[in-house]
């Protein structure tokens, strides 16, 4: 039977998709104008409106960047259409009538890389389980998280918002309620979209999130914002300046900004980077004050969030897509361990032992990982819960611990391996290279399921945090469920992380 054709109308004009079995899937539609030309480091304003029924049965075009850092090149994947119309979402619906709950997918990729048109993030397995999905791009590198102040300032995050309000405005025409709306994202996707709890404009275009290895930890200063912008411009050979930039060719910054990121997250020097050098992330939203009001945790412990349903989590051992992927695992000697780990604020002699006592056959390599997975993800993922706990709303805590066996089996429950069970596109070749080719459908269901009992019910099916118990769901081809895992380890972290 052939693909079906279905018209939709929106507030710029109609879009006419596909319909594959029971799923409507409406793909590249532009929620803001191509921010190319006079719309260029300026923030998203609406499209200019259509009258002839617009195709959106393929995906739209993605942010400018270059290809990931050499670690994941080809580990992760990553797809680039050409065009400017990159400010565009995709809509997954089972019907076009009624008012189903709606999950907005924000992607990561470390603010550099990603976009909406990835295999993995296909809506099709939530839509036809009652869930209108949307998946939407943003500005990255140097077009997105550049920071020059006064207009030009965290456009990223304008352009999440713009597509949430397209969502508000729109997504009944497709389905779905906008009263009932959960945003998500993993990576840079999840802080992205804890750090709309500190932006005021975002406030009530969501009642649910959901945080998976990223949370609201990962926000610059203004004075890490300029250092980044000083960098970039020595790299390039310009002056610092807005207008400078400006001259420069989308793809020539893409290419920049691709050098600086592998400069800083492989042989970042502290002197120059700063707190930087720790985070590895320097294109990220910056607390301006005025769109991102405070530091995120500082705003949801303040009792502003409370309306908002937050699942926060991580994935067992983030840190091993780094470490394995880099070769890096295997150049660690218990010297670099100790130096890491104190690094990190921790004290090695106390540290160390702890982690030991619980992987007695690791490796200094894959100790360090633990640490850094815990300094990255882990740890800021419960400080999360926390502060919406403690400051009366509702939260939940969940780790990812299915084990991929790619790379040797080293792999692990690591960065990413997680994405294409959410989805249910863990049989889709492109994911191969993360999960392999025989990853156990059970997984995907216990995921996927999470996610999806979370976006109808607010609810993932286990009792809300608290720092009594710390309930947390584990999540592999079972779901089990333990008060405080890890426990001895998460102690040594209060006070530092």
């Amino acid at each position: 039977m052939s693909d079906m054709l279905q018209t939709v109308q929106t507030q710029y004009g109609p879009v006419r998709g596909r319909t594959r079995g029971p799923v409507h899937e409406f793909l590249g539609i532009p929620f803001a104008a191509a921010p190319a030309g006079k719309h260029r480091f300026l923030p998203p304003v609406p499209p200019q409106a259509w009258a002839t029924v617009r195709d959106a049965t393929d995906p739209g075009p993605t942010a400018a960047r270059a290809p990931y850092v050499p670690a994941y090149d080809g580990l992760v994947p990553e797809v680039s259409i050409p065009g400017d119309d990159v400010l565009n979402l995709n809509v997954w619906t089972s019907a076009t009538e009624g008012a189903r709950p709606v999950l907005v997918w924000i992607h990561g990729g470390a603010f550099t890389n990603g976009s909406n048109a990835l295999p993995t993030y296909d809506g099709t397995a939530f839509a036809a389980s009652g869930v209108v999905v949307v998946a939407v791009n943003y500005r990255l590198g140097g077009e997105g998280w550049l920071h020059f102040g006064a207009d030009t300032v965290n456009l990223g995050i304008l352009d999440v918002v713009a597509a949430l309000e397209w969502v508000r405005d729109n997504i009944a025409a497709f389905g779905g309620d906008p009263a009932r709306v959960t945003i998500a994202g993993q990576s840079a996707g999840a802080m992205l979209a804890t750090t709309l709890l500190a932006v005021p404009r975002a406030r009530g275009l969501f009642r649910g999130l959901i945080a998976h290895s990223g949370a609201a930890a990962n926000t610059v200063t203004p004075d890490e914002a300029r250092l980044l912008i000083d960098n970039v411009a020595a790299h390039i050979g310009i002056e610092p300046s807005l207008d400078a930039f400006a001259d420069v060719p989308i793809d020539e910054l893409s290419t920049h900004v691709r050098a600086v990121l592998h400069e800083v997250q492989t042989a970042a020097d502290p002197a120059k980077w700063g707190r930087l050098a720790l985070t590895t992330l320097p294109f990220a939203p910056v607390v301006d004050g005025a769109i991102v009001v405070d530091d995120p945790l500082g705003v949801v412990a303040s009792g502003a969030t409370t309306d908002v349903a937050i699942l926060a989590g991580s994935n067992a051992e983030d840190a091993r897509l780094i470490l394995v992927a880099s070769g890096a695992i295997d150049q660690i000697d218990e010297p670099t361990l100790a130096a890491g780990a104190a690094g990190y604020g921790l004290d090695p002699a106390v540290a160390l032992p702890r982690y030991r006592a619980s992987r007695p056959d690791a490796s200094a390599g894959d100790l360090l990982s633990a640490v850094v997975t815990d300094w990255f993800f882990r740890i800021p993922a419960i400080r999360l819960a926390e502060a919406q706990t403690e400051a009366g709303g509702a939260a939940w805590v969940f780790r990812f611990d299915w084990r991929s066996p790619r790379l040797g089996g080293r792999l692990g429950a690591a960065h990413a391996v997680d994405l294409p069970f959410v989805f249910k596109t863990h049989t889709c070749p492109e994911n191969h290279t993360l999960v392999g080719a025989h990853a156990p459908d059970a997984v995907a269901d216990n995921l996927h399921g999470m996610y999806r009992a979370f976006v109808l019910d607010a609810d993932p099916g286990w009792a809300r945090y608290e720092r009594q118990r710390r309930t947390t769901g584990l999540i592999a081809d079972t779901v089990t469920v333990a008060n405080d895992p890890d426990a001895a380890e998460r102690l040594l972290w209060a006070g530092v992380r």
